[in-house]
């Protein structure tokens, strides 16, 4: 598939384009120069603001002709990404450079500012270099924000499922012990996500036979294997780079829970195959991954379902400060990114469901051997 939709202009920039892809990259800048100015010394952040100088010259050259397209494009998107890891760094390093704004007295980062608008920066040199015309970027645009509110209700739904669950489960038996909790919370977890995925698909007309549900064959059977041999070969590789760059990241809430009470692991173990597993891949890439196909090319759909699936895990990771829980995000991202190409290339929800569900279930059943 190309990396554009039909009906969007693949010849020339879109003025429009250019122009948000300017004001992102120069508003990047200033976030980043600003610490710089009042003398913050930690180079990740000279590093960010000289990419998003960069980015800024390229889209300023790409709007008046001095660059082509598939240079410019690609030489921002690609100073943005550079912007936005030197940023993440900086943020976890401790490194704010915080401002309070006048007559509001409200405390904002700057580095974290660049971090985000760096986030932007790279999507329109993406969006410039595929040639997507004004009426094409806010189709995305638009799709995004859906899916992200789509993935977001999701969190919303687990909530509201546990109050509804436990009102009649302590009714019948009173007070429940922490394993009981523990029960109830995953069901919780699989009506949330189960309901607001069923839902969805028939808000948008949809039908069961949207859900990609196939036997697994001996293909399944090798990119299942092959893909847990990637997502540990890229836990432990990070852990790694991690250590030795000095970045933290931040604990996950369930895996605290079951260091400070192993018996939780009797629940937590069955219910990433059961429940984790399949219910967050059925939402996150079957509905909306495959959501965003009609919009995004498959591998851009891939990269934003994989940055709502990091979204929706801030809470589970909102243990430390926000350095680490940025770092762990990352990390999220990219194993979504694995499993979000897995289940394009399978087409089989069954594939990314039995790896990710294993994948969790292996890390939590390391804790109780250690």
């Amino acid at each position: 598939m190309t990396a554009t939709r039909q009906g969007d202009d693949t010849t020339l920039g879109s003025d429009v384009v250019l122009a948000i892809g300017l004001s992102l990259s120069a508003a990047t800048l200033a976030a980043a120069a600003v610490p710089v100015r009042r003398g913050v010394d930690e180079p990740a952040i000279w590093l960010a603001a000289g990419f998003a100088l960069l980015a800024t010259v390229t889209f300023l050259s790409r709007r008046y002709g001095v660059v082509e397209r598939r240079i410019g494009g690609p030489l921002a998107a690609g100073s943005g990404v550079l912007v936005v890891l030197s940023a993440g760094y900086a943020i976890n390093q401790g490194v704010l450079g915080s401002i309070v704004v006048p007559g509001l007295e409200w405390s904002i980062s700057l580095v974290f500012t660049a971090f985000l608008v760096g986030a932007g920066v790279v999507a329109v040199g993406v969006a410039d270099y595929a040639g997507i015309s004004n009426s094409g970027l806010k189709r995305r645009t638009v799709q995004f924000l859906e899916m992200l509110a789509v993935g977001s209700i999701g969190l919303i739904a687990m909530f509201i499922a546990q109050v509804l669950l436990a009102s009649p489960a302590i009714f019948l038996l009173g007070s429940l012990s922490e394993l009981q909790w523990m029960v109830l919370t995953y069901l919780s977890f699989a009506v949330g996500l189960g309901s607001v995925a069923i839902g969805y698909l028939r808000f948008r007309g949809y039908g069961l036979s949207y859900i990609d549900l196939e036997v697994p064959t001996v293909r399944t059977v090798l990119w299942t294997v092959g893909g847990l041999i990637v997502l540990f070969g890229i836990l432990v590789g990070a852990s790694f780079l991690m250590a030795a760059t000095g970045v933290e990241t931040a604990g996950h809430g369930t895996v605290e829970e079951a260091e400070q009470n192993p018996e939780l692991l009797i629940v937590i173990i069955p219910a990433m195959l059961l429940f984790v597993g399949p219910f967050e891949e059925l939402l996150y890439r079957n509905v909306i991954q495959k959501s965003l196909y009609e919009t995004f090319s498959r591998y851009g759909a891939v990269v934003v379902a994989s940055v709502v699936f990091a979204f929706v895990h801030v809470l589970a990771y909102a243990t430390d400060g926000p350095g680490q829980v940025l770092a762990s995000l990352v990390m999220i991202f990219a194993l979504s990114l694995v499993l979000g190409v897995i289940y394009e290339r399978t087409e089989n929800l069954v594939v990314p469901a039995v790896i990710h569900g294993m994948f969790n279930a292996i890390q939590f059943a390391m804790l109780y051997v250690v």
